[in-house]
């Protein structure tokens, strides 16, 4: 799917990852329907594109099904039309067991990845569905391919996330839109902050930075999915392993993903 002129919605479009992919689709000719909770970094994604009318911000809380149901409309009223959806929106929780976690944190981070993500794609889908070509994208994550402690509850909301986009990709085949889920390693964003979390300690420093994907790099291959339609794509050298791993010696990867993240849950 060519960008110029077409009409792309991108959740989490303020910052990280979900901000990148709002300046690369600018870039790239494309218009813009950013969403995101905080109105805030929505301005400084809009100051930084400088984009004039061809970028709309929605200050919309994703996990709000009446107000995201009403986000089409707005996006139509800015834009005239919709021609793709990129969900990036997602949080993590506190690094704890599941028998330390509140139901509450539970609730809240699968509110957030998995409803949210169905939410948006409900509202989208019929306009989605009616353009001659078309783009859903969704990001899952590693975390969705094998289990890490002290993020299960995360691990399971991106899974569901995972199974409900390859359901959605099984059942557009030969149809628009075009389905693609998205598999992110480490980035180099304030996923624990936007999300509330602290770890103290922990500060990523040069050695740690290095290792992980830059958000350009990230959204520079969720634009590319949108572009080719591929159904899979997998972001980083630390997915690419764990994917190879979860998938050729699944019993090995538990054990293995326990021993390097013993030391976050203690």
């Amino acid at each position: 799917m060519r960008l110029d002129s077409k009409v792309i919605v991108v959740t989490g479009g303020g910052n990280g990852i979900g901000g990148q992919v709002v300046l690369g689709l600018l870039a790239a000719g494309a218009r813009v329907a950013a969403v995101d909770l905080s109105a805030t970094g929505l301005a400084d994604i809009a100051g930084r594109a400088n984009a004039g009318r061809r970028l709309s911000t929605h200050t919309v809380d994703i996990t709000d099904r009446a107000a995201v149901l009403a986000l089409p409309d707005a996006v139509v009223a800015a834009h005239g039309q919709v021609d793709g959806l990129v969900n990036v929106a997602g949080i993590v929780h506190h690094f704890k067991p599941v028998s330390r976690l509140g139901f509450d944190d539970i609730e809240r981070v699968m509110a957030v990845n998995f409803w949210g993500t169905v939410n948006t794609t409900k509202a989208f889908l019929p306009l989605l569905a009616a353009r001659p070509e078309s783009a859903l994208v969704n990001v899952a994550s590693m975390g969705s391919l094998v289990p890490v402690p002290g993020q299960s509850a995360y691990g399971a909301s991106k899974a569901a996330v995972k199974l409900f986009t390859e359901g959605l990709i099984a059942e557009h085949q030969g149809i628009q839109p075009r389905v693609s889920v998205v598999f992110p390693g480490g980035i180099a964003t304030n996923i624990l902050g936007n999300s509330g979390i602290s770890l103290p300690g922990r500060d990523a420093g040069a050695a740690a930075a290095a290792k992980l994907t830059s958000p350009q790099d990230a959204a520079r291959q969720i634009i590319d999915a949108v572009v080719t339609g591929r159904p899979r794509v997998v972001i980083g050298r630390d997915a690419r392993m764990l994917d190879r791993l979860g998938r050729l010696a699944p019993t090995r990867a538990i054990p293995f993903i326990a021993g390097k993240m013993r030391d976050l849950i203690k």
